[in-house]
């Protein structure tokens, strides 16, 4: 019984301790998401890709139904 005590004890403090994100993962995190915005903001407005989209949304709005 008491050793089972000590084992929930030890879990929850433990869960406790990596429960939150620091302040340099918050910033590590936030880095990573503006780079991968900026590499995806190129992707999405090069030539090829905006013809492609653009002939996409051309058909949709031509669709008869």
């Amino acid at each position: 019984m008491m050793k089972q005590w000590w084992v929930r004890r030890y879990a929850a403090a433990r869960v406790k301790a990596e429960a939150g994100m620091t302040t340099a993962e918050y910033a590590m995190g936030t880095i990573a998401a503006c780079g991968f915005a900026a590499v995806l903001y190129k992707v999405v407005t090069s030539g090829a890709v905006s013809g492609a989209l653009q002939s996409v949304i051309g058909r949709a709005l031509d669709a008869q139904f």
